[in-house]
C-alpha cells in the first residue's frame, strides 16, 4: 500500500481551516492510502496527528502531549529522535492555508527531500500567495485585472497613498497582500476609511493592494486540476453575499447569507472566456495539483481576474461535486498524478575544486 502524507496546519492566520482541509482529506484518502497526518506546528517541527478534529482540538489543549515529533528526511520523514528510521512517503498532498506553506516553502522542501508532491510548486505558490507581485506578473501576461496600487508599511507616512487612491477613484478595496479567507480586507469610501483599513492591513501584513471597488459585481470561481496529463475544470461557480465583500464568517463559519449557485447562470460567451484564461494560465505554468481561481464579472459584462489559490479550502472538491464519493475520486486521481512525478534530472558537477589553482591559502582569493 502506497503512503501519503497530508500536510495541514503552519504559522498563518488561516492555520484552523488548514487543520479542517488536512482532517477532511486525510480521511478521504485512508481507505486507499496509507496516509500520515501531519501537523506543521506554527513555532516549527512536525507531529503526527490523530484523524479527528475533536482528536487535534483536545492534543491543541495539552500541548500535544503524547504526539510524537518528526524530521524530514529523504524521502520521507521519522521520528525526531530516531532519524534513521525513515517512514518512506510515496506522495504528499499540500492542505496549509496561506503562511509559509501555501506560500511556496514547504513544496520547496518536499522537493530538496526527494518527497513527491500532488500540489503546485514552489514557483507558483510564492507567485500567487503575494496579491501585489501576482498583479503585475497577470498584467504581463495582458490577463485582465482591476486598476490598482500597492502600498508598503514603510511608504505608509509619507502619506502618497492619498494622491494615488484619489487618482483611483473611491470606492476602494484593501487587501493584505499575503493573507487569504478575507482576513483582513475592508472596504473604504473615504480617505479616513481607507487611512483604518491600511492601519489594519499593517496589523497583519507589511504590504497592502488597494484596488478599485467594482460595484454590482458577480463573484465567480472555477477550479481546475491535472489529471494523466491533461486539465480538468470545474463548472463556474457564483457566490452571493449580504456584504459588499464575501467575509470570513459567511465562508467558514455560517454567519451571514451566503448563497451559491453551480454552476452559475452566465452567458455561453462569458462562461467560454473565463474558462480559456484560467486554462491558459494553468498551461502556461505548467501547473499541477487542484487551484483555485475567482474571477470578478461586472454589470457591463467584462470579466476580471482576481485572484488564484494554490491550496483552496477543502481543495476545491465541492466545486467538481458535491458528494464525498466524486471528491474522494478527484483527491486519488492527485496522487496519483503526483506520484507519476518528474524524472530527476541528472546533475553535473564541474570539478572546479579538484584543480590545483584553486589549493593554497590564497587559492580561492585568487579567483573569486
Amino acid at each position: 500500500m502506497k503512503t501519503v502524507a497530508v500536510f495541514f496546519g503552519g504559522k498563518s492566520n488561516e492555520r484552523e481551516i488548514s487543520v479542517i482541509t488536512g482532517m477532511y482529506c486525510a480521511n478521504l484518502l485512508k481507505e486507499r492510502y496509507r496516509v500520515l497526518p501531519v501537523y506543521l506546528r506554527p513555532e516549527g517541527g512536525l507531529l503526527l496527528a490523530e484523524f479527528g478534529i475533536d482528536d487535534f482540538r483536545r492534543a491543541q489543549e495539552s500541548g500535544f502531549r503524547g504526539w510524537k515529533e518528526f524530521v524530514f528526511t529523504r524521502g520521507g520523514i521519522a521520528p525526531a529522535k530516531r532519524p534513521k528510521k525513515t517512514t518512506p512517503i510515496d506522495c504528499a498532498l499540500n492542505c496549509c492555508h496561506g503562511g509559509d506553506g501555501e506560500g511556496g516553502v514547504l513544496s520547496a522542501v518536499l522537493r530538496y527531500f526527494r518527497i513527491p508532491s500532488a500540489s503546485p510548486d514552489t514557483a507558483v505558490s510564492a507567485l500567487f500567495l503575494d496579491k501585489v507581485i501576482a498583479k503585475d506578473f497577470l498584467k504581463g501576461l495582458g490577463i485582465p485585472v482591476l486598476p490598482s496600487f500597492a502600498v508598503r508599511e514603510e511608504e505608509f507616512a509619507s502619506g502618497e497613498w492619498r494622491e494615488r487612491a484619489e487618482a483611483l477613484g473611491y470606492p476602494v478595496i484593501v487587501k493584505p497582500s499575503k493573507l487569504g479567507s478575507s482576513v483582513g480586507i475592508s472596504v473604504a469610501k473615504t480617505e479616513e476609511e481607507l487611512k483604518s483599513a491600511l492601519e489594519l492591513s499593517f496589523k497583519l501584513d507589511g504590504a497592502a493592494l488597494v484596488e478599485k471597488y467594482l460595484a454590482g459585481k458577480r463573484d465567480l470561481n472555477i477550479a481546475a486540476y491535472r489529471a494523466e496529463g491533461k486539465i480538468v475544470l470545474s463548472p463556474i461557480e457564483e457566490v452571493f453575499s449580504s456584504s459588499p465583500i464575501l467575509t470570513f464568517g459567511e465562508k467558514y463559519e455560517g454567519t451571514g447569507e451566503r448563497r451559491h449557485e453551480l454552476p452559475a447562470r452566465l452567458p455561453a460567451e462569458t462562461a467560454e472566456r473565463i474558462a480559456q484564461m484560467f486554462t491558459c494560465l494553468y498551461a502556461r505554468l505548467n501547473m499541477r495539483g487542484v487551484v483555485r481561481a475567482d474571477f470578478l464579472l461586472s454589470e457591463s459584462g467584462d470579466v476580471y481576474f482576481n485572484e488564484l489559490n494554490t491550496v483552496p479550502g477543502t481543495l476545491a472538491t465541492y466545486l467538481f461535486g458535491e458528494s464525498l464519493v466524486k471528491a474522494r475520486a478527484l483527491l486519488t486521481a492527485l496522487v496519483e498524478e503526483g506520484m507519476r512525478g518528474e524524472r530527476e534530472k541528472e546533475t553535473v558537477e564541474s570539478g572546479i575544486l579538484a584543480k590545483p589553482v584553486f589549493s593554497g591559502k590564497n587559492g580561492g582569493k585568487r579567483h573569486i
